[in-house]
């Protein structure tokens, strides 16, 4: 290309210069902006199509489908039940009473001479038709219907006196027996006491054992009826039994969630050690 073209010649004709310009190459670029803007139009006019297509159809299909409903307000009454009264219970059926039977009094023969017959008895045939009973009463021969029952008079029956239990009763097993206050510990502390302060007479009578001493503790926790039941007229038997008489209220015992009197057993041991 000639120096003084250069200046004004195209870009692709600087490029292409000396080249084959006809293979295909230089006529794309050549004419590509012209292809680019011609499609952009091309691409416009088809949406402006598409819209202005969609927007005719739906106000057709808008005028097509619009309908006026007429609407009525409906208004609901609430209506009244009549109360009516229940139908009257049928009149309780009434049967006939049942036929009287005819029944003859019985009378236990009794031998006795001919001039004491106060009655005579009554005839077989007359049996037969009737049924025996404890009177006689006229009515409808036997054939076999049941004899309504003779009413008699209701006797009022006395209803058995219930027996109160004995207050004084002592139970000899009771559901949770008498206690001592305290408890066990409470009372081999107070055994305690009681041996050491007897404790040079035990050891001079010179016995030693285990007494079971029997008493009785009432509803009040009193103790009476003190009794030994072993070694009975030692001095461990005295002393025992003069502890329990003179010691404090025990805790009585109870049955069936009651306070009542009981027997209790305790045991008192005395052992003399060696020197």
């Amino acid at each position: 290309m000639e120096t003084n073209k250069i200046l004004s010649a195209d870009i692709l004709d600087i490029l292409f210069e000396g080249k084959n310009k006809e293979y295909g190459a230089y006529e794309l670029r050549k004419t590509y902006n012209k292809r680019i803007t011609l499609a952009l139009i091309i691409t416009a006019v088809i949406a402006l199509l598409i819209f202005v297509g969609s927007v005719v159809a739906k106000n057709i299909q808008d005028n097509n489908s619009t309908k006026l409903l007429e609407v009525k307000d409906l208004s609901l009454e609430q209506v009244q039940k009549e109360d009516k009264p229940p139908p009257p219970p049928p009149p309780p059926l009434k049967l006939p009473p049942p036929p009287q039977i005819q029944t003859i009094q019985f009378t236990p023969p009794k031998i006795v001479k001919d001039e004491e017959v106060v009655k005579p008895p009554v005839e077989n045939a007359r049996i037969e038709e009737a049924k025996v009973d404890v009177k006689t009463v006229e009515g409808t021969k036997d054939v076999g219907i049941v004899a309504p029952p003779v009413e008699e008079k209701s006797q009022a029956i006395e209803a058995p006196k219930v027996v109160a239990a004995e207050e004084d009763k002592v139970f000899t097993k009771v559901e949770i027996e008498a206690s001592f206050p305290g408890g066990d510990a409470g009372w081999s502390r107070y055994v305690k006491k009681e041996i050491e302060s007897h404790i040079d007479e035990l050891t001079e009578a010179g016995q030693s054992g285990q007494c079971r001493v029997r008493f009785i503790v009432s509803k009040d926790g009193t103790v009476s009826d003190v009794v030994a039941l072993t070694m009975k007229g030692s001095k461990l038997a005295e002393v025992a039994e003069n502890a329990i008489r003179k010691g404090p209220k025990w805790t009585p015992a109870q049955q069936n969630g009651r306070h009542v009197n009981a027997y209790r057993e305790q045991p008192v041991t005395f052992t003399i050690q060696d020197q």
